[in-house]
């Protein structure tokens, strides 16, 4: 008689941990501005940590009235995705121990990795480009500056996509050779909101890959595109028409944004 034959033990993936896996409340990060608890999560024997922003934790903000923040961030990481460049955790919405709420990988941030400056002179060093001059005390001012580095740049692409209104830099987690960006709540604005510290590349080229990224998205967010389905459910449908149209511009451009003036240009504060 031969033997059983033997299965091999399933896999289970990182959306399934997310989305199907008992939810523990190890902690509550207190310096956030709205409810950020870091938990584990457990599933079939499977065990990493996480981020949960319940709802109900949520700050009501004036000029986003529609939705929740915790779709926002879902509907981030689903554009992430569709671009191939993997800038944000995986975040999924999910029930909880305080409700629905958005649940996201645990990235543990990379510690001597420099993306941000401020320093000395009128101009960046090679290898770095300018923000802006900042105040640093006693009437000085000193240029603040971040890394010429392609995986920003990729996010800045990101940001103008989404209409990121809060990109500071403690939302910045180099990881190994990844970088992630986090806190995406304030996104999808049908108005032109974006504030970052990543103007550095603002009204220049934008380069092939990003060209060729945005084609994608503006395909996968037609009518019958994949992304656009997957926002529909997160998003109302003027704000998916309005990330349509900021696909489109930038196509149009071929540029990075440069900032309105319509709109502070850089969060406060910007770490």
């Amino acid at each position: 008689m031969s033997a059983p034959e033997r299965i091999p033990p399933r896999s289970v993936t990182t959306a399934e941990l997310l989305t199907r896996g008992e939810l523990t409340v190890r902690g509550q990060i207190r310096d956030a501005s709205n409810a950020v608890l870091h938990c584990s999560v457990t599933f079939e024997g499977e065990e990493a940590f996480c981020v949960y922003k319940p709802v109900r934790g949520e700050r009501p903000l004036w000029d986003f009235p529609d939705g929740t923040l915790a779709q926002r961030e879902v509907a981030a990481y689903e554009v992430s995705e569709a671009t191939g460049w993997g800038l944000v955790p995986p975040t999924v919405l999910r029930d909880g121990p305080y409700g629905e709420g958005m649940v996201q990988l645990w990235i543990e941030g990379a510690p001597g990795a420099e993306l941000l400056a401020l320093v000395d002179g009128e101009e960046p060093e090679p290898g770095w480009k300018a923000i802006g001059f900042a105040e640093v005390g006693e009437g000085k001012t000193a240029l603040l500056v971040h890394a010429d580095d392609e995986r920003l740049r990729r996010l800045a692409v990101l940001d103008a996509v989404i209409n990121n209104a809060d990109r500071k830099g403690g939302h910045l987690l180099p990881a190994g050779d990844r970088l992630y960006g986090i806190d995406h709540g304030v996104t999808f604005n049908v108005d032109n909101k974006l504030r970052t510290l990543l103007w550095g590349w603002a009204g220049e080229p934008l380069t092939g890959e990003a060209v060729d990224v945005l084609k994608g998205l503006k395909e996968a967010l037609g009518a019958e595109g994949a992304l656009a389905a997957r926002l529909a459910v997160l998003i109302t449908p003027a704000e998916l028409d309005a990330t349509r149209a900021r696909v489109d511009e930038l196509l149009a451009t071929g540029k990075h944004p440069e900032p309105s003036g319509e709109w502070p240009a850089i969060p406060w504060p910007p770490v």
